[in-house]
């Protein structure tokens, strides 16, 4: 599947025992799988895993919050502008950064009774349909869309719905 190319660097607090660049692939693809416009490997995306104080730093000064987040997006382009890149497969368009804190991501995914690794992927899932030009935080319609295409991406991977009820 041919999928946003990620340009990954990864902190060593993320540790070695999971392949994250591999685990990030696939939730590209995922992605690329569920929204026809992210399966062009033109669309660059840098994908940051850093540790909290990273996440703090960069959250503080972009969104005048003075605490970690578990992942921040900061798209390049509008949806138009990516529905346009997507569709001229010659012309490369940088999507955006992406970066997750690695203990915000640890201790949501304790909280929730699920692995590290299927957090993280549902969260780099979730970062890039913001690069795609989706938003949670516009309305319920828009809540419940994105929702929907984390749930499809997610279940491609063999992850569990994170919005299902317990």
């Amino acid at each position: 599947m041919i999928a946003a190319t990620l340009e990954i660097d990864i902190d060593p607090v993320w540790g070695t025992a999971t392949d994250w660049e591999a685990l990030a692939n696939r939730a590209a693809e995922a992605v690329a799988a569920v929204v026809p416009e992210m399966a062009h490997d033109n669309l660059l995306v840098s994908l940051v895993m850093a540790d909290d104080e990273e996440v703090h730093a960069l959250n503080k000064q972009w969104r005048a919050k003075d605490k970690p987040t578990n992942v921040l997006s900061f798209p390049m382009l509008s949806r138009e502008d990516v529905l346009l890149a997507a569709a001229n497969v010659a012309a490369p368009g940088m999507l955006g950064d992406l970066i997750l804190a690695h203990g915000v991501c640890s201790r949501e995914a304790a909280d929730k009774g699920i692995t590290v690794e299927h957090h993280t992927a549902h969260l780099v899932i979730h970062g890039l349909l913001h690069l795609a030009g989706y938003d949670h935080e516009t309305g319920e319609a828009d809540a419940e869309e994105m929702e929907q295409l984390e749930r499809k991406a997610l279940a491609l991977m063999g992850i569990a719905d994170p919005y299902a009820e317990i």
